[in-house]
């Protein structure tokens, strides 16, 4: 694995947008073992109950399947264009063979796949009324294997280890990796050339003994490694916070030498022996359409790492690919073309009114709350950046509108801006914590206020809300008006000042 060092905020950016790209030339051979299944989802309308309980009835009109758990990993790694190799088990049925088709056409080498015989295969199936899940059915056998089982997935598993750049492990707690599979892969991995490995598991605690590289625990599953300690408090209300100050009990129950915990709609928090903490956010969506969200997380991150990336630029890759799954329906893959558009630095980043008021028509139907702010935004420094992230934490979807060419020029004069327009947006809407950049020709953005009512107004300075004219636009419609940290010594008038008088100094 890469070092952990965080890297420039330009060198980031650069490595960033090349890395899809990157991953596809290098077509990493990862192998995927873990538990299989087979997602299946029902779609349909409902506008009325049952007349035998009170419950919707279903008119169905669609149905789709999509690979899950570890195949939906494999899934979104050959996406990506890794080369992958899928050790699992299924059953020797029609649901078993449904997911072997789907996989091999998808570009995924299904040859470590063993059949049981007489086993059934796990499916899970969501029942959807007007995209809400109104129950889940889970089927199939996720018995203990036998040992016969056990010996064909070991050495399955053994063989597609040959001349792999990573292993991928996803561990669901259905027994596939119990047993022999485990020890032989421990024993595998300690007598062969080290390959990258990637943990995924629900207890992390049996994994130690394959000294990971990286293990991705969510929220719960990083709770329950550190209940093996006996000074973990428990998660506070900073989740982040929490976990980056267990960073050595997380890191040491685990045996790896780094761990990523995801926590859905905070990001990620990356954590290693030797470096500070690292950090993503997360650009929300509904959680109705965030299954199978960890799978493509692990999948990003393990072909980052796998082509040559940092852990920090490989951890801001992956929390890219999830977001762009969490907005799909269904069990979604991420591929390289999805990434691509999703990272890239060129193309016009600022959305119109008309496109930006239907976004957030949508993020407030699926419950968002909406964050406002706007500035000139023009050399951007520690000022901005403090402030902007203080507004993310105000609520779920930050929107940042910044004044037009003109704009700038009828309130700072002839000589601003420094920056164009398009540029401003796109150096905004690189940071983690924007979400959406909008660019308004009037001198306040009141126009937009009144059009789009955010749920919170925010400026940042030394201001005081009655000395805002947008104050009685905003508590108009029943919005609020914050006013975050000001950090002195960082206007960009100042900023501009200086620059310009260092270069009108004669050089001593």
């Amino acid at each position: 694995m890469t070092g952990a060092g965080t890297p420039s905020a330009a060198d980031a950016g650069r490595a960033i947008e090349g890395l899809p790209a990157r991953i596809r030339e290098a077509a990493p051979v990862v192998v995927v073992i873990g538990d299989l299944m087979l997602d299946r989802w029902w779609r349909g309308g409902s506008g009325r109950l049952s007349r035998e309980a009170p419950a919707p009835v279903v008119d169905l009109v669609d149905r789709s399947d999509a690979p899950g758990g570890a195949a939906n990993t494999a899934m979104n790694l050959a996406a990506l264009g890794a080369r992958v190799r899928l050790v699992g088990a299924t059953g020797d049925d029609d649901a078993g063979e449904r997911l072997r088709d789907v996989l091999a056409t998808a570009g995924v080498d299904v040859s470590g796949v063993v059949l049981r015989p007489g086993r059934s295969t796990v499916m899970k199936t969501r029942i959807m009324a007007d995209d809400q899940v109104l129950v889940r059915v889970d089927e199939g056998d996720v018995g203990v294997p036998t040992s016969e089982d056990e010996e064909r997935l070991a050495r399955a598993a053994v063989r597609a280890l040959e001349g792999a750049d990573a292993l991928v492990v996803c561990d669901y707690g259905a027994a596939t990796l119990h047993g022999a599979v485990r020890s032989r892969l421990a024993a595998a991995t300690a007598d062969g050339p080290r390959i990258l490995t990637v943990v995924d598991a629900h207890d992390l605690a049996p994994w130690a003994a394959l000294s990971p590289d990286v293990v991705t625990p969510n929220e719960a599953e990083a709770a329950l490694l550190l209940r093996r300690s006996r000074s973990w408090p428990g998660v506070g209300p900073d989740r982040v916070g929490s976990f980056a100050a267990a960073a050595d009990d997380l890191l040491s129950l685990s045996g790896a030498r780094a761990v990523v915990v995801t926590l859905d709609r905070d990001g990620t928090i990356a954590l290693t022996r030797d470096g500070e903490p690292f950090a993503t956010l997360a650009h929300p969506a509904a959680e109705k359409f965030a299954s199978g969200a960890g799978d493509t997380f692990t999948a990003a991150l393990t072909a980052a790492l796998a082509s040559g990336a940092t852990l920090p630029v490989a951890t801001v890759v992956a929390q890219h690919a999830a977001d762009v799954v969490v907005g799909r329906f269904g069990t979604a893959v991420c591929s390289t073309t999805d990434l691509q558009a999703r990272v890239s630095l060129d193309g016009p980043v600022a959305i119109g009114a008309d496109e930006l008021a239907q976004r957030l028509a949508e993020e407030r139907g699926d419950g968002r709350r909406i964050v406002f702010t706007n500035g000139c935004f023009d050399v951007l420094h520690r000022g901005h950046t403090s402030y902007l992230r203080q507004a993310k934490a105000l609520g779920d979807v930050l929107v940042v509108a910044i004044n037009s060419d003109e704009s700038v020029r009828r309130l700072k004069g002839p000589e601003r801006p420094i920056n164009t327009a398009a540029d401003r947006a796109s150096v905004l809407a690189s940071l983690e914590c924007v979400d959406l950049v909008t660019v308004f020709e009037t001198d306040t953005p009141i126009p937009l206020l009144e059009s789009l009512t955010p749920d919170v107004y925010v400026k940042g300075g030394d201001y005081s809300p009655e000395m805002l004219t947008e104050t009685p636009v905003v508590r108009g419609y029943g919005g609020e008006v914050r006013i975050v940290d000001y950090v002195p010594s960082h206007s960009t008038t100042s900023m501009v000042e200086r620059i310009r008088s260092r270069r009108e100094d004669p050089v001593s």
